[in-house]
Parts: C-alpha cells; structure tokens; sequence
C-alpha cells in the first residue's frame, strides 16, 4: 500500500497541508477533489517524488512502480505516434533486440555439441517464452487499442508527435502510462484534452484497471464512474471518505451537519456548567464543589468545528438585448488548413432563444465553426453572417491564458470595461471571490481557476444577444462550475456551448449538433438524449453486422430465403427529400411533442395517484373536478400524440 504520514507544507503565512495522512490500498480507485487552490497538484507532486513536503513522509512497497500524469509534460520529438507510444514498452522492446541478437548468432554458430551453446540455447527459450508472456508479440496491438480508444485515428499512426497539438500530445504521454501498467497510477485533470467519446473509454479502462488510480477531475460524471473513494483537500486538512463523488457531496453534508449539531449540544451543556459554577462560587459553603466541578469541565474533550471554505462566486449574465429572429445563418462553410480538411460545406441556422451545444471527437472543427460563426475566424469558402442587433459575448477555450500577467486584476478589468461600469469594478471583483488587497494582485501569480473567474468577470461588463462558451469548465471548480451552470441556465439570450463535460451540459441545451466527418450531425434535446440515441444507433449498427453476416452465411451455403436489396429512389411510395429548414421544423415539432406528451404523462399519473386513496372519494366535488381535469389531461394527450405521429410520419 502506499502510505502518506504527517505531510505538513507551507507558503509564507499559508498552511497548505497541515499533517495530512491517508493510506492508498493497490487496486483503489481515489477521486481527489477540493477547491481551486487547495492543494490538490501539490498533493499528487509530494506522491510522486516530485516535490517534497516540510514535514512528512511518502513510502510504498519496494518493487513497486508509479506513473504520474500532469498538466505540464513535454514530449520528446522525431517520433511518430506509434514509435512514441511503444517506448511504453521500452523494457519488452530491450528483450525484443536481445532476442533478434541471438537468432542472428544461432545461424552462424556451429559448437552444438559444446556446454556453452547448450546455455545459450536454454537462455534463448527463457528469454522468447518471457517474451510471449509479458505482452511482447502483442505490444503494437496493444498500443493500437490503446490509441484508438483515446481518439486517434490509424493513419495518425505516422505522424510525427510535433504535428499535434498540446493536448493531443497529452493523450499520447496518457496512452503510454496506461501501456505501462504501474502499480499507482496518479491522474492529474486527465479529461481536460479528451473529448466525450475519449473519456467514456477512459472511464471504462480505468475502472477495470488492475492497479490503484489516484485522480484529480473536475468532471462529476467520470469520478462517479471511475472512483469509489474520495479524499477532500479543504483548508489543510484531508478528510477520506470511502464513496464515489455524488455520495461524497451528500455524507460530507451529514458530517458537517453532526458535527454541527454535536457541537451546539455540547456548548449548551458546557454553558449550563459555567452558569451552575459561578452560582456556587458565590456562596462560600459550595466554593469546593465548584471547584471540582471547574476540575472536571476542564477536562472535557471539546468537539472543534472544521473550518469549511463556502465561498461561491456570484454570476449573473446581464439581460440580452433584444435582436432579430435570426440570430446567425451560415451557409456552405468550409474550412482548410493547408492540405487539411476541417469543415466541407456545412450549413446551419441559429434562431433568437436556441440553446445549442457543439460535441464531437477533438479537431472535428467544433471551435474553428465558433469562431467563423462570430468573425473572428475567416471560412475558405461559404458565408457567416450575424443577425440584426445581435451583439457576441465569446468566452475562449483559452481565454485565461490571454490575459496580461502583467497587469493587476482590477487593471484588467478596466481594460475591459465601458466607463459607466468603472465604478462597480471593485465590487464585481468581489462577487467573484478577489477581494480586499487582492485586486492588486498581478494576473501573473493567479491559478489556473482564479484566471478563469477573472476572465468570466470581464464578460460581465457588457450585454450580449449571442452567448458563445467554448469549454467554459476547464480549470472551475465543482462549486464554480454549478454557479456556472445555473447562471447560464439563467441567461435569456441565445446560447451555443463547446464543451466536453457532460454534466454540465445535461439540461442546458435543447439543440446538440455532432461534428463528424467534417459534417454537422444535428440532433434535438440536450447532451443525455443525444447519448442515448449515439449508444442505441450503435448497438442497431452491431445487430445490423450480425445480419449482414448472417445473410451473407445463408446465401454462401446456397440458400434462397436472403432478402433481396431494394434500391434506394425505387420505392413506390418514396416521400421527396425534405429542404433542411422543413428537416429542422419537423425535427423541432417531434422533439416538442415528446416533451410535452412526457409532461401530460406525469399530470395524468399524478392524478390517478390522488384518485387511488379511498378518502379521495368522501368528497364528491373533488371527484368530479379530478375527472374532468383527467378527460382534458387524456384529450389533450391523444392530440398531442397525433401531431408527434405526423410529425414523426413525414421525417421518414
């Protein structure tokens, strides 16, 4: 197990650690979690022997190997993907040349009869049978899995590594540690770079994962289905509790509220015993007895209530002007760089209120469409154009990376802002958690979470009709994340959203358009529906191969029964093809339907529920107003299901 003791840190004044100690069992799988500047990085730094801490030890069993993942790695360069990858297997491949070393001087050696060529053949058995045993034939396809699973396509195999981004050379450092198998692997931010599809498959591998998984996210979903304990770093201290994130958030609010309450008790007791005391010191006859009684109120074990850090962030979006129906309209837009194809004549219409969100694998063109959409980008082909009085308010994917270390928050902050607000700066600051002397502080020295907050705060300063986030969570806390969410919940503009964080925009969007294939794949509902419906066409595509192999195994042993193919235009009652704004009403009439026939489905139980009680019954008006209202309920039912019928009949 690896053991950390008594780990004490410190900065100047601040007490970072104030002698934490856990234990991390071999094959647990630990969410670390605590607010933007607790100290989790740090923690995961003094793990693995990157820095060290004050006071305190780390130990783990001798033999035992560590992998560290964080968020500042530089890969080496004159690879290719693929060579990258497999130095993973630096050990196998040192075995490999051995092995190839030795079959080359089998061929020319002639001494068979000697004992040094009968030890030279029993370390060549030994050493190819440990070579089939610990992976060595299978490593390229491992590495393959591997690298699929995490996004990467087979001709990215090839490439040189200095071709990729930051984060896609992130997903290659994170291939290799998951290749390397070590006994503890430590996970800092590891969905930051990854996209939906990425991080479903991280998940899974990690959960089955044979070593023991420390984690740093800020994504509730993946610690839900990675983790099965969770250490809180909150004010020095490190509380272990043994469950996931979601049950973590409801027994850490039942341990604040017991020790809340065992506190006030005692306190009551504690001030009974004083009052009693004082009272009897008075008298001379019972000065002893208070006394003894003072003895033994001094030795009470006196519960202290942990210090708790609540502070949230208070965000509003100011009121969207009013704009035209329209709010963007691109058509035909295309996009290259170079010899590479981002996006190939796609089309789409945003109208005033749509709530959309853009998801799909990294480099589909999710941001490069962003920024064409609102003119900071220019498109290679095709038009983008804003709609009457629509004014952008655009938060960037690196939008506190743009800030100026150089300046001071509350300079920043009068750079950005028109001069009718420079009176309410100071207290803007504060509602996002940078107060007193702190708004002199250079953006330089900042975190990462404090540099996000701070560029939130600078969109504050003007409204905007057009909302556009893209990856807006990217180093927010769990708690900066819900005031997020909620204010965006809130904003009454139109909104369109590039993030990969599923929690976040579960309920958020009505409108999910997939990047794939250099193509726009649009879907009504948020990002849960469009989930389920990318995980059911998957399973229908899995039964489709089954058929077609079925059909092709029928056919091949000479049956007759396979079903002939029908060309597709040669239908005889083939409906015409559907322009792309009728596509888009249809689509928007059978989402609305559902909607509502799911809402009359719950009225109409909930009525049933009330007529269900015998007592109900005893007072006629009631019945009869319940039945009448359930014949409405039903009524409006059958017509809504009517609409979604024809609705649902015309797309086909």
């Amino acid at each position: 197990m690896l053991s950390a003791t008594g780990i004490f840190q410190q900065y100047g004044d601040r007490v970072l650690f104030d002698h934490a100690t856990f234990v991390v069992m071999p094959r647990d799988k630990v969410g670390l979690v605590g607010r933007n500047g607790a100290g989790k990085s740090t923690m995961l730094k003094i793990i693995a022997g990157d820095v060290g801490s004050d006071d305190g030890t780390v130990t783990r069993p001798n033999g035992t190997t560590l992998g560290f993942l964080h968020q500042e790695m530089d890969l080496p360069t004159g690879n290719t993907v693929m060579e990258e990858t497999l130095t993973a297997f630096a050990h196998i491949q040192e075995m490999e040349d051995r092995i190839n070393a030795m079959t080359k001087e089998l061929e020319t050696r002639m001494d068979y009869e000697t004992d040094a060529y009968a030890d030279f053949l029993e370390e060549f058995t030994a050493l190819t049978e440990r070579f089939a045993v610990i992976g060595g034939i299978t490593m390229e396809a491992q590495a393959e899995r591997v690298l699929k699973g995490l996004g990467f396509q087979q001709n990215d195999f090839v490439r040189q590594t200095t071709e990729f981004s930051g984060g896609w050379q992130m997903r290659i450092e994170l291939a290799k540690m998951l290749l390397q198998s070590p006994d503890y692997l430590l996970l800092d931010e590891p969905t930051n770079h990854l996209d939906i599809e990425s991080i479903i498959w991280l998940e899974e591998f990690l959960a089955n994962y044979s070593g023991a998984v420390i984690t740093i996210s800020h994504d509730k979903q993946f610690l839900d289905n990675v983790t099965k304990r969770t250490l809180e770093i909150e004010l020095g201290k490190v509380y272990d509790y043994k469950a996931g994130y979601s049950e973590y958030v409801q027994l850490q609010a039942e341990r604040r509220e017991k020790a809340s309450a065992a506190y006030e008790n005692q306190q009551k007791v504690i001030a009974d015993k004083e009052r009693t005391i004082n009272r009897f010191m008075a008298k001379a006859t019972k000065t002893k007895m208070a006394q003894s009684m003072q003895k033994q109120l001094d030795k009470i074990d006196r519960i202290e209530l942990d210090q708790t850090d609540n502070a949230v962030m208070n965000l509003r979006f100011p009121k969207a002007p009013r704009s035209g129906a329209i709010t963007l309209d691109a058509k035909n837009i295309t996009k290259t760089y170079g010899d590479l194809n981002v996006l190939r004549g796609v089309d789409l219409k945003i109208d005033r209120g749509d709530r959309v969100s853009f998801v799909g694998q990294n480099g589909q063109g999710k941001t490069t469409l962003a920024k064409i959409l609102i003119g900071q980008t220019p498109a290679t082909d095709g038009d983008a154009t804003l709609g009457h009085n629509v004014t952008v308010g655009y938060y960037a994917q690196n939008q506190s990376d743009e800030l100026d270390g150089k300046m001071t928050l509350l300079e920043t902050m009068e750079e950005a802002s028109p001069p009718e607000m420079r009176t309410k700066l100071r207290a803007m600051l504060g509602a996002f958690l940078f107060s007193g002397d702190d708004v002199e502080k250079k953006v330089s020295v900042l975190s990462g979470g404090e540099r996000a907050r701070l560029a939130l705060a600078c969109m504050l300063l003007r409204p905007f009709s057009l909302l556009v986030l893209d990856e807006p969570t990217n180093h927010l806390d769990m708690a900066s994340k819900d005031m997020l969410k909620q204010a965006v919940m809130d904003y009454d503009g139109t909104l369109v959203v590039v993030s990969h964080d599923r929690e976040f925009l579960g309920g958020l969007t009505d409108r999910t358009i997939e990047f794939r294939d250099h193509k726009l794949h649009e879907h009504l509902g948020d990002i849960n529906f469009f989930l389920e419906r990318r995980q059911l066409d998957n399973m229908r595509s899995v039964e489709l191969e089954k058929s077609k192999a079925g059909s092709g195994n029928a056919a091949s042993s000479g049956s007759t029964s396979a079903p002939v193919p029908i060309a597709i235009g040669t239908q005889k009652n083939q409906q015409p093809e559907l322009s792309y704004d009728e596509r888009r009403r249809l689509e928007k009439d059978v989402g609305n339907a559902e909607r509502k026939i799911e809402k009359l489905e719950k009225e109409i139980a909930k009525v049933h529920l009330e007529m269900s009680d015998p007592n109900f019954y005893n007072d006629q008006k009631k019945v009869d107003k319940a039945a009448g209202k359930l014949r409405a309920k039903q009524a409006e039912l059958d017509r809504v299901m009517e609409e979604w019928d024809a609705a649902s009949e015309a797309l086909g």
